[in-house]
């Protein structure tokens, strides 16, 4: 062979060791699938130089290859599960901050709505400790804002009567007659509380006002109203609970606040006629008419059913708290029409100035009386503590119950009504007010006047000085129920 020949021979055998027959018909027949330096060109296979061929993977490349995706995949997964359980946790730290919020909300919203029930339970408590009084008042407001109604409008002479009588059946019902047989034991210091209530308080009340009608300092109706007011009987509720929170005599208590009211049913209309008759446009058969059918029959009706008639005296102390409630409501029922008849007649009408004069020498009077009235009791019963406490409330309370609708019964025409109760009105309070003041230091001389005679009363023997205290603990408390007990069933 010639050189031509042999070099030919050398480069097929050169481009077979290099690509095999089944590779290279391979390329050929898929040059899409070639590497874009191996394909051919216008047709033809062209073989660049200077670059490695691709080699052939074998079973172990493939294995190889099997073994790395399948890692990949296991790292994938194990990421995937550690991102989901990163999730879930920040999802678990969420939750629970959000629930930790929501119990936090929860606890300020209990807290809250706690201190809203807890200022609510002080309001209810403050209402019906004082429930009487802020009815009263009210009443006064509403008639201001508008007369006719009370006027006019609801029939009040009607409505009136039957309040008034249902007032005075049930203080008939309620009065304790078989109490004055213990008038014969302490005669003497019972006729002094009946005449220093009725007789020293208004005569003294009737000069006061007068002198002060005279200066000018206090208008003509609401001097009478004055006088009107202490001419009334004592409570029964406020003078045995104030008596008993001192330490004074219970029984004497008991007995004076039913004879007294008794004994006001005759004689208050008397001694109002006797100290503003004359000047008052009253007639007084019509008067007497009024009261002996509107007072005195209804009474009498009671004490006779109380003696006659179990059933209605059983039904009666079974229902004590609704009849206390349909009392209470009927009595600020007149006192809300008697206002409003006042507010209707201008002229009649008291300004806020007046009002506060009248609170003034109200108290005042008050204060002379309770101060004359103590003098009296410790020059005759010197050695008798439990009764000077006893008569120190006696002498100087008067009856908001029976009191309305008497003044309503005598001057039920006249226009100036209206002030004609205002007195009483403040009076009752502040009868409240500074008995509930001094029955801690009235209990402290009870003690200590009982220590001075000798004197050991059954319930207070082995206590000492313990009873003491613990009496004097309780007091605010039953002194905070008093407005509230002495309401229309205690007259």
């Amino acid at each position: 062979m010639n050189r031509q020949t042999l070099y030919v021979v050398g480069c097929i055998v050169l481009c077979l060791s290099i690509h095999p027959a089944d590779a290279f018909s391979a390329h050929l027949s898929r040059p899409w699938e070639m590497p874009s330096a191996h394909r051919p060109q216008n047709g033809r296979h062209t073989i660049v130089m200077g670059r490695r061929p691709r080699r052939r993977q074998g079973p172990q490349d493939v294995g190889e290859a099997k073994r790395k995706s399948s890692t990949s995949k296991v790292q994938a997964a194990t990421k995937s599960i550690e991102g989901t359980a990163r999730g879930d946790v920040e999802e678990v730290t969420n939750d629970e901050e959000e629930e930790d919020e929501e119990e936090e909300e929860e606890e300020e919203e209990e807290e809250e709505i706690s201190a809203v029930q807890k200022v609510l339970q002080r309001l209810h408590k403050f209402y019906m400790t004082y429930e009487f009084l802020i009815l009263i008042v009210a009443a006064i407001l509403i008639a201001r804002a508008y007369p006719p109604l009370g006027a006019n409008y609801l029939q009040p002479k009607s409505a009136t009567w039957i309040a008034v009588v249902f007032i005075f059946l049930m203080a008939g019902l309620g009065l304790k007659t078989e109490e004055f047989k213990k008038a014969f034991q302490r005669i003497w210091f019972n006729l002094f509380v009946q005449i220093f209530n009725f007789g020293v308080v208004s005569g003294f009340s009737f000069g006061f006002s007068r002198a002060l009608r005279e200066l000018g300092v206090l208008e003509s109706s609401l001097a009478d109203g004055m006088v009107a007011c202490a001419c009334l009987p004592l409570t029964i509720n406020m003078v045995l609970v104030l008596t008993k929170s001192a330490g004074g005599d219970e029984a004497s208590a008991i007995f004076n606040a039913a004879f007294g009211n008794m004994l006001g049913v005759f004689l208050s209309p008397v001694l109002m006629l006797g100290y503003l008759g004359v000047t008052g446009d009253v007639d007084l058969v019509s008067v007497f008419y009024k009261l002996a059918l509107r007072v005195v029959l209804p009474v009498a009706t009671g004490q006779i059913l109380q003696k006659t008639s179990k059933s209605i005296v059983n039904f009666v102390k079974e229902n004590k708290k609704h009849f206390k409630k349909v009392q209470s409501y009927a009595l600020i029922f007149i006192v809300y029409t008697v206002f409003c008849r006042t507010f209707e007649n201008d002229e009649a009408s008291s300004g806020a100035t007046d009002i506060l004069v009248m609170i003034v020498f109200q108290g005042l009077l008050l204060c002379a009386v309770m101060l004359l009235a103590w003098i009296g009791l410790g020059l005759l019963f010197r050695n008798e503590p439990t009764l000077r406490v006893m008569g120190l409330f006696g002498c100087s309370h008067k009856t908001v119950a029976l009191g309305v609708p008497l003044i309503n019964a005598v001057y039920e025409s006249d226009p100036n009504l209206g002030s004609y109760t205002l007195p009483l009105l403040i009076w009752h309070p502040m009868q409240l007010v500074i008995g509930s003041f001094l029955a801690p230091k009235l209990l402290a001389f009870v003690h200590s006047e009982k220590e001075r005679l000798g004197i050991v009363d059954e319930k207070e023997d082995g206590k000492g000085e313990q009873a003491v205290v613990s009496d004097t603990t309780e007091i605010a408390e039953s002194t905070m129920r008093i407005s509230h007990r002495e309401q229309p069933s205690g007259v």
